[in-house]
């Protein structure tokens, strides 16, 4: 399988493609550095009608979907060396087997649907509801087991507000054309999955009634904004007690429908208590067959892009061309891929494509050097704490001890999950996504009463993505360190201004306006004076308003609060991966680079190579309605206009756009 590592492409190469005609045809450097560095792309680069967006990571999880689809294609289960191994051959077998996808059509749901479709009672609810969560479908409550954040030394069981067919909870009730373009197609989706399941289309007034449950739970429903405070969404109970706040649903009958081994402890942790008091109303109030209608529509949309060709085009058409523009759907492979490993790489059988891909594309050196990175970048944060002249000695020395105590988790697991009672089959895909589902929900409860594993991964390293573990960790897949983030044969100065720039946005991450409430082992743990938390809140306000200034798009603006963490680590991750890189200078000097660059300035044009894209309107009006992040032109522009080393680099003046009126910093 090592020859597949071919088709991952240097960071030489990729840098090499800013050539002469790119740089004569850009705006200068002070003017647009995004524009600079990635006019001739833009101009040159078509979206494909089944991409909703283009762009440094996209196209870098093609490539690595490349490296693991040939891996998989060569993959025996009769001659795999592991369990995991063996466990990706059978299902991806079963993901390429069309003609038994086709033949099968929900039969491998039976165990969920007939249940559902027997719905007769409403004492069946929780034992419903308890059933799915086994499934990893929330209707309508999220159940699952983590670290508690107020003692991570144990895991608890967590319940919270989802289960809507809307992207956002204001989509039920908005009057803005988007929101009315959703509610409609929403509609045809859920008519489309229920008539595909049951032969027959369902009339109106069964659509209408779906429509306002699902819109109820919505105004229930807590704004994004507000999930990004952990103490507002932290409340323990026990069934008793939830029933008393909620006595129209028996918590106590869902809970033992859970089947967690008898260890658990009788304590849980509700999220949004509103939106399981509005459960617990709609369970004593809401007709059984709008009950009925509602749990098949969250089974369905939850398993569709593994059964057959009618539920996955269903599927396409409202997650992909509504919600994201989609003029086509992706390569089935492709398609496969997210199925068995999910967007983010934390679907129950994720880990075994991770295994796939780590043999076949991450070397051991790709690791050590990484590491080393994140040493530097640790260091440079550790001496921009001590130099903050708005924090105190106490408050200080408690970050720094929190720094120390970070957790690094690189490449790959150091040992793959345990396999054990897991069943899976080369005809079944849908069956087999069912089962994983069953068997990661039984690991999960079954950590019940036990002391937290801080080794666990909960992301696959074939993910083009990096990640702040509510542990006080950070987390770098193999999947993201290759170029163009990452070369180990690449200069610093490339790689600091990539994968060097990702580190330090995860590390600012534990420190942004949500990080900074957690101590050092990832407890919620106020640890700052009342002086400096308000000095920290002055600035993060200054952020908020700083983005929610910026319309991306005509009448669409991003928003400050939603993405405030993410612009504070943007912010911050790039002056400490900066300085990291002046601290690997001193100890090895860089040679000329034949491009002419210095160090400084390949630092930041490497970082914005990494962040071009092209995006359809769709879903671009998507993410800043819905996602923590801003557009990836202004995760450059604002970052760099408020960085004098990107000015010195570049000469910047002021009174230029790249050169901020009053710098801005956090950190």
């Amino acid at each position: 399988m090592t020859s597949t590592k071919r088709l991952l492409l240097p960071l030489s190469l990729a840098l090499l493609a800013l050539g002469a005609r790119a740089q004569s045809e850009a705006p200068a450097a002070c003017q647009d550095f995004y524009g600079h560095v990635n006019a001739a792309w833009l101009a040159q680069t078509e979206l494909p009608a089944s991409r909703s967006r283009t762009g440094s990571f996209d196209e870098l999880a093609r490539r690595n979907e490349a490296v693991l689809q040939a891996a998989l294609a060569s993959l025996s289960a009769q001659q795999a060396p592991t369990a995991g191994l063996r466990h990706a051959a059978t299902v991806w077998a079963s993901a390429t087997d069309e003609a038994a996808l086709e033949r099968q059509g929900v039969a491998a749901l039976a165990p969920l649907l007939q249940p559902i479709a027997a719905l007769r009672t409403r004492d069946q609810l929780p034992a419903l509801m308890a059933m799915l969560a086994r499934a990893q479908v929330a209707a309508p409550i999220a159940i699952g087991v983590r670290p508690d954040p107020m003692d991570t030394r144990r895991y608890t069981l967590m319940l919270g507000q989802a289960g809507l067919t809307l992207p956002d909870r204001d989509d039920a009730t908005g009057t803005d054309a988007t929101a009315q373009r959703l509610r409609e197609a929403a509609r045809r989706y859920q008519a489309a999955l229920l008539t595909a399941w049951q032969g027959q289309a369902p009339d109106a007034a069964r659509l209408d009634a779906l429509a306002a449950f699902e819109a109820r739970l919505a105004q229930a429903s807590t704004p994004r904004t507000q999930l990004r405070d952990p103490r507002a969404n932290y409340h323990p109970h026990v069934a008793a007690s939830l029933r008393a706040q909620a006595p129209e649903l028996d918590w106590a009958a869902l809970i033992q429908a859970l089947k967690l081994p008898e260890r658990a402890p009788a304590r849980f942790v509700v999220g949004q208590p509103e939106f399981l008091a509005a459960v617990a109303r709609e369970a004593a109030n809401t007709e059984l067959g709008v009950w009925r209608d509602y749990l098949a529509v969250r089974v369905l949309d939850a398993y569709a892009p593994g059964l057959n060709r009618a539920f996955q085009q269903a599927h396409f058409e409202y997650h992909g061309k509504t919600q994201r523009g989609l003029q086509a759907p992706a390569p089935r492979s492709e398609r496969m891929v997210e199925a068995i490993g999910g967007r983010y790489g934390n679907a129950p059988l994720a880990q075994l494509l991770g295994e796939v891909f780590v043999q076949a594309a991450f070397p051991a050196e790709a690791a050590k050097r990484s590491a080393e990175l994140v040493s530097d970048i640790k260091e440079a944060m550790r001496v921009r704490v001590r130099g903050l002249p708005w924090m105190s000695e106490a408050t200080k020395q408690k970050a720094l001890a929190k720094l120390d105590a970070m957790s690094l988790k690189i490449g790959a697991p150091a040992r793959w999950p345990d396999y054990t009672g897991l069943v899976t089959r080369p005809d079944d895909l849908a069956g087999n996504l069912l089962r994983g589902a069953q068997w990661a929900s039984a690991q999960r409860f079954n950590d019940l009463g036990r002391p937290v594993d801080r080794t666990r991964w909960f992301t696959s390293p074939h993910i083009v993505n990096a990640f702040a573990g509510g542990l006080n960790e950070i987390t770098f897949p193999a999947g993201i360190l290759q170029p163009p983030f990452f070369d180990a044969q690449a200069d610093d100065a490339s790689n600091f201004g990539g994968i060097g720039m990702v580190i330090g946005h995860e590390i600012i991450h534990h420190f942004d306006d949500r990080g900074r409430q957690f101590d050092g082992q990832g407890n919620l743990n106020d640890w700052w004076t009342p002086q400096d938390a308000a000095a920290y809140r002055e600035r993060a306000a200054k952020v908020s308003a700083l983005y929610g200034g910026v319309e991306a798009l005509p009448g669409h603006r991003i928003n400050g609060d939603l993405t405030l963490g993410e612009n504070i680590s943007d912010l911050g991750g790039l002056q400490i991966a900066f300085d990291a890189l002046q601290r690997s200078l001193a100890r090895h000097p860089a040679p000329p680079r034949a491009d002419g660059r210095t160090p400084a300035q390949a630092f930041f044009v490497n970082q914005a190579l990494v962040w071009r894209s092209k995006y359809r309107t769709e879903a671009m009006i998507q993410q800043l309605r819905t996602d923590s992040h801003s557009p990836p032109r202004y995760r450059v522009l604002i970052p760099m206009a408020h960085t004098e080393a990107f000015q010195k680099a570049f000469q910047c003046q002021a009174g230029d756009p790249m050169v901020a009126e009053a710098r801005l910093t956090v950190w």
